[in-house]
């Protein structure tokens, strides 16, 4: 899945209007796109328009209580993994790097 900045955000200085960003997962309706810093973070998806809807089919997908769409690549899907992400983790690092790849592989 690909999205686009809809228009500049004061709230969100990391992300440029009319920039594709490959979505790499979904949590609780957000998208986890990786900003213009380089990291992975989680933006409200009001802010984007979604260019591409094609989501792969290795992601696992589920349903929170109230509806809310959750969905990650299944290596990415543990509880926890991007605490360990972003507390360093080398595992949780590689894991993440090495999808990440993929996807925009397979975006371009």
């Amino acid at each position: 899945m690909t999205v686009r900045l809809r228009k500049r955000d004061p709230k969100y200085p990391d992300l440029s209007p009319g920039q594709l960003y490959v979505v790499l997962g979904i949590e609780a309706d957000d998208f986890r796109i990786i900003n213009d810093q380089g990291r992975p973070y989680l933006y409200p998806r009001q802010l984007f328009t979604v260019a591409d809807r094609h989501l792969p089919r290795n992601w696992v997908f589920e349903r929170g209580q109230d509806g809310e769409r959750y969905a990650y690549p299944a290596v990415m899907n543990a509880p926890g993994f991007f605490e360990d992400f972003f507390d360093g983790d080398p595992q949780a690092t590689a894991i993440f790097w090495h999808t990440v790849n993929q996807q925009l592989a397979q975006a371009g």
